[in-house]
């Protein structure tokens, strides 16, 4: 293990470098690189709420949202004859609130479930609701554009099988759309707000409903306010997202590490994995400029669940031939449990590989680097300090690229042919 290994700490989280192949020379020549192309004034843009999503001529409200507690307000509906929360939506709309529902409930005798429908396939929704009463369940249609195809196919079907539109909520930036389907409960968001960045604002709404909820908005919001002041004022913090930010560049292009696998060691975040790739792939995922150093933007992100993931794909990761590097999250609040071990050991193992114990046929590569995240707790403060920490890495990243990270053309293609497709077909 090298004894330049990079370090940073705070009262939110440990960070450790396993990255043996990046270093303080390499980091300080990006460095040079962001002064050439102003980073800290791209930053000081989107705190400060400046126009930095150029190609549709808007700011990017997510860190205002933070800052002012711009989270609207729940409807005034009654909730206590309800049983059941379906959530019509898809990509940001769907990953957020799953994520906070997931990492933030207690193991109770649940009251009110959730149940999440995500696609366009009719069967999903039919299965989902098979067993439901449609007295007993609310539905919230979350929707930026509310024009977004599967949600809208599926909220069709969900109309029909309720048969009372009081038993509905829209979440959108386009109320006047919604309001042409008959919804009358209609909570808006600012349009400067990007799908994959709407976990700040209404669309997390439905972690707040149910007893077994550990979902402390105030405190989730202070928790990524708290990461945009360290991100402005904070040179180590600045430092260490930065580290993170070039380290993924130089492995994506000069290291040929086009891959990354994010491995999330607490059940609480085991949706962290999904939620990520959205947020690194829809926003790096972009042609580089004709005149720039890097070629390669976004890598690609996959993962999941640590201990499901080395019964399934860890052997490619310590013996095949792929060029992958990693990101390890675990919770340091019971450091005597076999998944903090597990989490610990791998992390060794996948950078340095090991020199004992195992035959030759048994040895391992030893050589993927790993940024290794030891959050302090799992709770509201620090899954929004984490997931801004998260934004912040791929908004640097989007800047030394020279890239918007908040436009998804690509995403609009496929829905453009979709339509043209059906239209095509029609009768």
């Amino acid at each position: 293990m090298p004894n330049n290994k990079y370090f940073f700490e705070n009262d939110v989280l440990r960070y450790e470098s396993y990255l043996n192949i990046f270093n303080e020379s390499i980091f300080q020549e990006f460095d040079v690189q962001s002064k050439k192309i102003n980073l800290i004034k791209k930053i000081g843009d989107l705190i400060n709420g400046n126009k930095v999503n150029h190609s549709e001529n808007q700011a990017a409200f997510h860190p205002k949202y933070r800052k002012d507690n711009s989270f609207c307000s729940s409807p005034s509906i009654e909730l206590k004859d309800y049983k059941n929360i379906v959530i019509l939506g898809i990509g940001g709309s769907f990953e957020g609130p799953k994520l906070l529902i997931e990492s933030l409930s207690k193991p109770s005798n649940q009251k009110i479930n959730h149940i999440f429908i995500t696609g366009s396939d009719p069967y999903e929704f039919q299965e989902k609701v098979f067993s439901l009463n449609p007295k007993e369940t609310m539905f919230i249609v979350s929707s930026k554009s509310f024009t977004t195809d599967e949600t809208l196919e599926t909220f069709k079907d969900a109309v029909k099988w309720s048969g009372d539109m009081e038993n509905f909520i829209a979440i959108t930036a386009n109320k006047k759309e919604a309001s042409k389907y008959g919804i009358k409960n209609i909570l808006e968001f600012d349009r400067e707000i990007g799908g994959r960045y709407s976990i700040w604002s209404d669309i997390s709404m439905p972690a707040l409903y149910g007893e077994q909820s550990l979902f402390n908005l105030d405190d989730f919001l202070r928790g990524g306010h708290q990461a945009d002041l360290d991100l402005e004022n904070n040179k180590d913090y600045l430092k260490f997202v930065k580290y993170l930010s070039y380290s993924d560049i130089w492995m994506n292009n000069h290291a040929g590490r086009h891959t990354r696998a994010v491995l999330s060691y607490s059940w609480k975040l085991r949706s962290l994995a999904t939620y990520v790739q959205q947020l690194e792939m829809e926003s790096l995922g972009k042609h580089p400029k004709i005149n720039s150093p890097y070629k390669h933007t976004g890598q690609i992100i996959f993962g999941g669940y640590g201990p499901t993931a080395q019964h399934s794909y860890f052997q490619l990761l310590h013996q095949g031939t792929q060029s992958i590097c990693a990101d390890i999250i675990v919770s340091s609040e019971d450091t005597k449990s076999l998944a903090y071990a597990q989490a610990i050991t791998q992390a060794t193992l996948l950078s340095f590989g090991a020199d004992d114990l195992l035959t030759n046929e048994e040895k391992i590569n030893g050589n993927i680097p790993v940024n290794l995240f030891l959050l302090n707790k799992i709770d509201s403060f620090s899954l929004g300090y984490l997931i801004a920490t998260w934004e912040h890495r791929t908004f640097i990243t989007a800047g030394m690229l020279e890239i918007n990270p908040f436009d998804q053309f690509g995403v609009s293609a496929g829905k453009i042919y979709t339509k043209k497709f059906l239209k095509g077909h029609e009768g």
